[in-house]
């Protein structure tokens, strides 16, 4: 297998392949039957057969007129050396292991309520869980935080959504499944310790109670069908009700507290009437003069009005060589909210497709002439958008500032130049000229930070899918994926190949970001996935696609092999994922 440095051409993507455990590696299991190796215990041994005959030929004569003496006393060693035995077992450091460990898997089997891996109580389950315990303590695979952490498990008789459920219960989470009929077959498919909702993704009246309680959710379901309406009921506004239950779930516990949930994007600015372009000012300026062209050039011209449709509208055209526009203001931010609890900026914007530049200015307030200028370049759609800007890809329109503090923002300006703008495909019609443009503001916001995600969706990448249906699926799955970054949540979104049923940690997989796969994967990977994503900082806000390990053919290579971990902690996930783009 071909492997592409590090170092090779922008053009392609580089993607990420990790081992999973392989066969020969693999001599482990999740839950081990097999009781622990008997503890050897050191005592006294007793005599054999050659000494007791060696004590007989040492025997003393006796004659009858002399009666024989009384036996001799049992040796009083005995208690003593019961004693011994009994100091030498406690101090044996076999021995107070394995005491330590049985302490500790019974409290742990208390508080974490794993001991009851079975729906009956016979003896032979009994037994087969004292094995547990005692062979292969379920700590093990134990997950720091994962007492205090419920995770919703939507789709829990899915594929995947059954060995997620499992995954989630031995690391020690407490789940909640969500299901449309609790009937007598889903309960004998989930484990007793699972709580059971019912409810309809379509719903969000049912929503609600699904969420309560609940710190992380992982989406597992899918359409049954590929009617039009099922697909957009489960895929679409699925993801969109849930989110949004989640978001006011966490706004009424904020609510409780006195505070404002941290899961909750910060308004800026919503442009929703007339008054509430106040604040906001159109600049025309070039990045150097050029008399004897300005004397041949069409000039240039701008304006950010509110329209007769209630659109925010800046627009307007550069003919300038070198000139550009900006629409800038003056931050506003709530009393006791500053942009450094935050990771960056959202964007709700239409128009036609331009590119612009996203300017912030921060320094001290008194005196602006020590403000910095950083930017990031943005690209729009034709029709409406949402467009992502995390602070850490703002630049220093200086190399030698320093990075950009938050803390200090205090001015955003929207650049548009026509230079580096390229021709969008769209329903815009006839020739298009780049050097005008058209950008509708709806809001502006703050995104808000964390280090874990909040809820990663189980979407596909289209392969294996029927083409007569894939079109209609890929679209439903994108909706919902549009949704899920539009909420503020913490989001990760898998994308895995086609789902086979086999064993998983046998084979490496790829992660990769530009829809290149078509490889399949087991439902037990992907669900692996879904619960080392919970935790892990690298997954958060990412989407990436994932399948098997596969043979490129020469000179196609798309990937490079970052990282082989074939242990048993086989923490992959963190260094396949670094070298993905975030925000995507």
């Amino acid at each position: 297998m071909g492997v592409m440095s590090a170092a090779a051409s922008s053009t392609a993507l580089t993607s990420t392949i990790f081992g999973n455990q392989t066969p020969r590696n693999r001599r482990w299991t999740e839950i081990s039957l097999h009781p622990p190796p008997k503890l050897r215990v050191l005592a006294a041994a007793s005599p054999t057969g050659k000494e007791k005959r060696r004590k007989n030929k040492r025997k003393p004569v006796q004659t009858v007129e002399s009666p024989p003496p009384p036996p001799p006393p049992p040796p009083a060693e005995d208690d003593a050396t019961a004693a011994i035995k009994s100091r030498l077992e406690e101090v044996n450091p076999v021995g107070l292991g394995r005491k330590s460990r049985q302490i500790f898997d019974e409290v742990w089997r208390k508080f974490s309520g794993l001991g009851q891996i079975s729906r009956t109580t016979r003896k032979d389950d009994e037994e087969a869980a004292l094995l547990i315990r005692e062979g292969g303590p379920m700590c093990e695979f134990a997950v720091p935080g994962a007492q205090n952490t419920t995770v919703l498990v939507v789709g829990a008789t899915s594929r995947v959504g059954r060995l997620v459920i499992r995954k989630l219960m031995l690391r020690g989470y407490t789940v909640k499944a969500l299901v449309r009929k609790a009937d007598k077959e889903v309960e004998d498919m989930l484990p007793t310790s699972v709580e059971i909702v019912t409810g309809d993704v379509g719903e969000p009246s049912t929503m609600q109670a699904a969420v309560e309680g609940c710190n992380k959710i992982i989406y597992c379901a899918t359409a049954r069908s590929s009617i039009t309406g099922d697909l957009n009921r489960v895929d679409h506004l699925g993801v969109y009700n849930l989110t949004k239950a989640f978001q006011d779930y966490n706004n009424q516990l904020a609510q409780l507290r006195a505070g404002k949930s941290s899961k909750s994007k910060l308004l800026i600015t919503k442009f929703k009437s007339e008054d509430s372009l106040n604040g906001w000012e159109v600049r025309l300026g070039t990045y150097f003069q050029d008399v004897v062209a300005a004397k041949y050039d069409g000039g240039m011209d701008a304006k950010f009005e509110f329209t007769e449709n209630g659109d925010a509208t800046f627009s307007g055209y550069v003919f300038t060589r070198g000139g550009y526009v900006d629409l800038t203001t003056r931050l506003s931010l709530p009393l006791g909210c500053t942009l450094d609890r935050y990771e960056g900026l959202v964007f709700s914007v239409g128009g036609n497709g331009r590119s612009y530049v996203v300017i912030l200015e921060a320094g001290p307030l008194a005196d602006t002439s020590q403000s910095t200028m950083y930017f990031a370049r943005i690209s729009t759609k034709v029709g409406f958008c949402r467009v992502r800007v995390p602070f850490s890809s703002f630049r220093p329109v200086k190399p030698e500032d320093p990075p950009l503090d938050p803390f200090l923002v205090h001015t955003l300006t929207i650049r548009f130049e026509p230079r580096r703008q390229r021709t969008v495909e769209g329903p815009v019609g006839g020739k298009q000229d780049l050097r005008s443009f058209q950008l509708i503001l709806e809001y502006i916001k703050a995104l808000p930070t964390g280090q874990e995600t909040d809820f990663i969706l189980v979407s596909c990448t289209g392969s294996g899918i029927e083409p007569t249906r894939r079109e209609q699926v890929l679209k439903a799955k994108k909706a919902g994926e549009d949704s899920l970054r539009r909420s503020g949540l913490g989001y990760t979104i898998i994308r895995p190949g086609p789902l086979v049923e086999e064993p998983g940690g046998q084979r490496a997989l790829i992660f990769d970001q530009g829809n290149r796969i078509s490889q399949g994967i087991s439902c037990a990977d992907v669900a692996d996935i879904c619960v080392k994503a919970l935790h892990d900082a690298t997954a958060r806000n990412k989407s990436f696609d994932v399948c098997y390990e596969y043979v490129a053919e020469p000179g196609k290579e798309l990937y490079e092999l970052v990282a082989h971990l074939p242990d048993k902690a086989n923490n992959y996930l963190s260094p396949a994922l670094s070298a993905l783009e975030k925000n995507t």
